[in-house]
C-alpha cells in the first residue's frame, strides 16, 4: 500500500495512493472497514497501529474485487510523509561512488548525523532560500520509516522492523555545514528535510538495495544511481543504530546520498542551487518529490 498524508479543509487526512497518482480518502472505504468510526488522521496513527495498516489493505482489495465505484481526490495539497517523527537520523557518506566524488575515504562505520523534526516539508512545498548560505545543494535518499521499535537487531532481522519507505533530500548549506566538524548547521535550515510524496509500506519494496535513485535539477538528471551502491546496507544500518539507541515507531532513518551532488563537481563547475531552482528526487517504487527553491 502507499499512504500519504494529505490536507482535506484545513485537517490532515490519510488517502491511499493509486499508481497514477490518484489519492482516495479512506473514509471512501468505510463500507469495507468494519467498526471504523474514525479513520487515522495522519500517518502516524497507522505507524503506531501495523495493524490497521493491514485493514486497509484487505478492504482495498475487497472492494476492487467488488468492482466498487470509489470517488478519488484529483487535486491534493501533501503534508510531510511522516507527520511527527521521534527522530530524524541521517547517514553520510554512504555511497562508494559518493566518497570517492568528495575525495573522502570509504567509512569504516556509518557516519551518524541528525536533522531536527522542525526542518520536515511537503511533496510539492517551497523551500525558503536561507539567507546565511551561497551553496546550496541537493541529496536524493531513500528513508526508511520505522514500524517497530528495535533494540539491537540482528541484521537478518532488521527489515522486519520497517513499516515502509519513502523519498527524501536532505537539503545541505555547505558552506554552513563545514564551519565545524559536526554538520548540524548547514542541514537543518527550514525546509530542509522534504519527505514524501507518500510512503510505500514494506510488502512493495523487497529490497531495498535494488532501486534506482536519483535527482532531477529544472528537468535535467543530475544524480543517477541505485541503492545497491551503499558501503551500508539498509539491514545494517538498521542493526547499527539499534545497537546504539532505541528506534520507535515513527523514526526516519536517511540512508545516505549518490554521486552527482553539487559538492562532488570540480569547484569551476560548481553551479548552487537558486531561488527558482526546481528539484525533483525519485526513487524506484517511490514516485517523485518535487520542491521549488523559494525567495
Amino acid at each position: 500500500m502507499r499512504f500519504a498524508n494529505i490536507e482535506r479543509h484545513g485537517t490532515s487526512a490519510v488517502a491511499v495512493m493509486t499508481e497514477d497518482g490518484r489519492a482516495l480518502l479512506l473514509s471512501a472505504l468505510a463500507p469495507w472497514l468494519d467498526g471504523w468510526t474514525f479513520p487515522p488522521a495522519s500517518t502516524d496513527e497507522l505507524i503506531a497501529s501495523p495493524r490497521k495498516a493491514e485493514e486497509i489493505a484487505a478492504a482495498w482489495k475487497r472492494a476492487a474485487e467488488e468492482r466498487a465505484e470509489l470517488a478519488y481526490e484529483e487535486e491534493v495539497r501533501f503534508l510531510p510523509a511522516v507527520l511527527n517523527p521521534g527522530k530524524l537520523i541521517c547517514i553520510g557518506l554512504n555511497y562508494k561512488r559518493h566518497a570517492e566524488e568528495t575525495g573522502m575515504p570509504l567509512p569504516d562505520k556509518p557516519v551518524v548525523f541528525g536533522k531536527f523534526a522542525d526542518s520536515l516539508t511537503a511533496h510539492g512545498s517551497v523551500i525558503p532560500y536561507p539567507r546565511a548560505t551561497k551553496r546550496l545543494d541537493y541529496e536524493a535518499e531513500l528513508a526508511i520509516v520505522i514500524g517497530r521499535t528495535a533494540v539491537d537487531v540482528a541484521e537478518e532481522e532488521a527489515l522486519d522492523y520497517v513499516f515502509g519507505y519513502c523519498c527524501a533530500n536532505d537539503l545541505s548549506a555547505r558552506d554552513l555545514q563545514g564551519q565545524s566538524s559536526q554538520w548540524l548547521l548547514g542541514k537543518t535550515g527550514e525546509g530542509f528535510a522534504p519527505l514524501g510524496p507518500y510512503i510505500a509500506t514494506s510488502e512493495e519494496i523487497p529490497d531495498p538495495n535494488a532501486l534506482k535513485i536519483g535527482t532531477r535539477v529544472n528537468g535535467v538528471t543530475v544524480q543517477d544511481s541505485n541503492t545497491s551502491d551503499m558501503i551500508f546496507s539498509c539491514r545494517e544500518l538498521i542493526s547499527f543504530l539499534s545497537r546504539h539507541m532505541k528506534l520507535r515507531p515513527g523514526d526516519v532513518i536517511l540512508t545516505g546520498t549518490p554521486e552527482g551532488v553539487i559538492l562532488g563537481k570540480p569547484k569551476e563547475e560548481r553551479v548552487w542551487l537558486k531561488p527558482g531552482d526546481e528539484m525533483t528526487i525519485f526513487v524506484e517504487g517511490l514516485g517523485e518529490l518535487t520542491n521549488v527553491i523559494g525567495d
